[in-house]
C-alpha cells in the first residue's frame, strides 16, 4: 500500500497554497510529543533524560489537537518517549484523524500488538514502527533482547488487520553499507512494510551513547555506497529523491527546521526535534523569534554532524516543488 493517493493530493495542495500566499515558513509535519516516558532505553536515545515528575506527565488530547490545528500542518507524526504509554493516544490519533491530519504513530512495538484493537485501518493512518536493523542489531540498539521479534511479530499482525504500516531505521557509526541493505531489504522484500523511513544517527545531546555518531563524510561515504547498485530505486523509501541524494553527498542544503517542528509538553520546541534551546507557546511564536539563521552546518557547532530528516527533508521537499524535473521524479519514485 503507497502513500494513499489524498494524502499526496493534500500535501500537494497546502504546498500550493503556501505559496500562492507567499508564506515563507510553514510546517509539513508536526513531531507531536504527548509524552517523554518510554518503556525501552535506547543508547542513542535522550528523551528519556528528564526528571521522574516529568517522565509522568501526559498531554491531555485537548492541547495536542489544538497544537495541531493552530499549526496548519497536514501531516503528524506522533511520537515520544512511547506513544502507546499515554492511555488516551487512540482519542488523540482519531480526533486529529476526524480533522483530516494524516498521523503516523511512531512506536518500539512493545505494546502494539496489545493496542491493535484501539484503532482501525485509515488513508489517514499509518503505523511507525521503529527498527534500528536485524535482530541481533535492534535488539543492541534498544538495549534489550526479544524486541526485534516483537516488533515483527506486530507489524505482520498490523498488516494482516489491513493497516498501512512504515518503518524508521536509524543508522549509526558502526554501520556498514552491507548492514544498510540487508534490513532494507529485509523490510522491503520479506516483510513487506509500506514504507520506510531512513536517517543518520540523531546527536542527541543526552544520549548515553555518545560514541557512534555519525559524522557528514561518514553519513555520505555510507549512503553513497548502500546505495551504489540501483537498489535504492526499489526500496519503498518515504521520501524525496533529493533527500536522498543529500544523504550521499549528491546535493547540499541549509536546515529547515521549521518545516518539521516539534510540540511537547513544553510547548513549541526551539529549533528543532534533536535541540531545546528554549520554548514558544505557538507555532507563529516559534517562528516569528526563533533567529532561523542561526542554526544549520557551518552556523551552529552543534549542527555540524547533523543531517536529519527533520532538518533536511523540508529543504528538500521545497526544492522538488520547485522544479518540474524534480517533481516528476519524486512521482515516479525514482
Amino acid at each position: 500500500m503507497p502513500v494513499p493517493l489524498r494524502q499526496s493530493l493534500r500535501v500537494g495542495t497546502y504546498l500550493a497554497a503556501q505559496r500562492l500566499r507567499r508564506r515563507e515558513r510553514f510546517p509539513l509535519l508536526v513531531e507531536l510529543e504527548p509524552l517523554f516516558q518510554c518503556n525501552l532505553e535506547c543508547a542513542g536515545c535522550g528523551k528519556i533524560q528528564h526528571p521522574e515528575h516529568v517522565l509522568r506527565r501526559r498531554m491531555p488530547v485537548e492541547q495536542a489537537v489544538a497544537a495541531i490545528e493552530e499549526s496548519g500542518a497536514p501531516m503528524v507524526s506522533i511520537a515520544g518517549g512511547e506513544p502507546l504509554i499515554h492511555p488516551e493516544i487512540d482519542v488523540i490519533a482519531r480526533e486529529l484523524m476526524r480533522r483530516r491530519r494524516f498521523v503516523y504513530l511512531c512506536t518500539n512495538a512493545i505494546l502494539m500488538e496489545r493496542k491493535l484493537d484501539l484503532f482501525e485501518p485509515s488513508p489517514y493512518f499509518a503505523w511507525a514502527v521503529h527498527l534500528d536493523g536485524l535482530q541481533e542489531r535492534h535488539d543492541e540498539s534498544v538495549c534489550r533482547e526479544g524486541i526485534f521479534d516483537k516488533a515483527v511479530d506486530a507489524i505482520q499482525e498490523a498488516k494482516q488487520r489491513g493497516f498501512r504500516v512504515t518503518t524508521n531505521t536509524t543508522f549509526f557509526s558502526h554501520d556498514s553499507p552491507d548492514t544498510v541493505r540487508r534490513v532494507l531489504d529485509f523490510l522491503n522484500d520479506e516483510l513487506g512494510v509500506d514504507q520506510m523511513m531512513i536517517s543518520p544517527a540523531y546527536a542527541y545531546e543526552k544520549a548515553p551513547d555518545q560514541e557512534h555518531f555519525l559524522g557528514v563524510e561518514q553519513t555520505r561515504k555510507l549512503f553513497r555506497e548502500a546505495f551504489a547498485d540501483g537498489r535504492r530505486r526499489r526500496w519503498r523509501l518515504n521520501h524525496t529523491p533529493l533527500y536522498l541524494d543529500f544523504l550521499e553527498g549528491k546535493v547540499d542544503y541549509q536546515c529547515t527546521a521549521w518545516g518539521i517542528p516539534s510540540y511537547s509538553l513544553y510547548g513549541w520546541q526551539r529549533p528543532c526535534y534533536l535541540m531545546a534551546d528554549g520554548y514558544a507557546s505557538t507555532y507563529r511564536e516559534l517562528v516569528e523569534t526563533t533567529d532561523w539563521e542561526a542554526y544549520g552546518r557551518g552556523r551552529d557547532p552543534r549542527c555540524e554532524n547533523c543531517m536529519a530528516h527533520c532538518g533536511y527533508e523540508p529543504t528538500a521537499v521545497l526544492a522538488t516543488t520547485r522544479s518540474l524535473k524534480q517533481s516528476l521524479r519524486a512521482a515516479l519514485r525514482s
